[in-house]
């Protein structure tokens, strides 16, 4: 059984990843942690509860999962290594410091840090990359996002990702433009579009829920608990699974 705390567990993500937490047979929700003041606090979940201080949980946690917010990463992966224990997180909107941080500490401690938990934005991602292989430098590349008017970041942490592969794969000195779109409650759109000569072609993914995403981060703290130490990608889980 692995058993498993989730950081930010009263956010959208956190909701939805305790809930699928309490329905794997293999799993454990030992507890979560909001911040001080949080309503949630003090509250029970799966065998534990709601606490405002991680120290109290991660003693007892397998796996922690993290999707609180950006500025509090550096302290969360910090903790998880001074008790060894794995961390798998979505938050976006890091620093470079913040995300170097953690590689730094995947020397010592498994980290997985996807900012998209999608098995279909992964895919999405490779299917882009084989575009701009095959269209080559005719194109002109861009991506639109489409959020929720909550959201924090934008461009999203999985625009940028996508940017990131597509200028590795494509001319160094290809510019690729984002542009992004806050609305409603929308769970997140992404296109990658390319456009040449009288023609364009448009590469989409819709999350039509924020359950899109709890299945990666499923895989991904089965992958977690069975890791030394490393920096891994939600890429490097599907591999496993394939």
């Amino acid at each position: 059984m692995i058993k498993v705390v989730v950081l930010g567990v009263g956010g959208r993500m956190g909701t939805e990843v305790s809930r699928s937490l309490l329905q794997q047979h293999d799993m454990e929700l030992v507890g979560g942690v909001e911040r001080r003041g949080h309503p949630l606090v003090g509250s029970s979940l799966g065998s534990g509860l709601v606490v405002d201080d991680m120290a109290i949980l991660v003693p007892a946690a397998d796996v922690v999962v993290d999707f609180s917010v950006a500025h509090m990463v550096s302290t969360h992966v910090r903790a998880c290594v001074g008790s060894g224990k794995p961390y798998v997180t979505g938050v976006t909107g890091l620093s470079d410091a913040d995300a170097q941080f953690l590689r730094d500490c995947s020397v010592t401690i498994p980290v997985v840090y996807s900012p998209n938990f999608s098995v279909g934005v992964a895919v999405l991602n490779r299917l882009a990359c084989e575009a701009v292989r095959l269209l080559g430098s005719a194109y002109d590349i861009s991506i639109l996002e489409i959020h929720h008017r909550g959201k924090l970041d934008s461009p999203s942490g999985t625009a940028r990702m996508l940017a990131a592969s597509l200028q590795r794969t494509a001319d160094s000195n290809k510019t690729i433009s984002i542009s992004a779109i806050r609305t409603g409650d929308a769970a997140g759109e992404h296109r990658v579009i390319f456009g040449g000569a009288g023609e364009r072609i448009e590469l989409t993914h819709k999350a039509e829920s924020r359950a899109a995403f709890v299945t990666g981060v499923i895989a991904s703290i089965r992958f977690a608990a069975s890791r030394q130490r490393g920096f891994y990608s939600l890429d490097d889980v599907i591999l496993q699974l394939l």
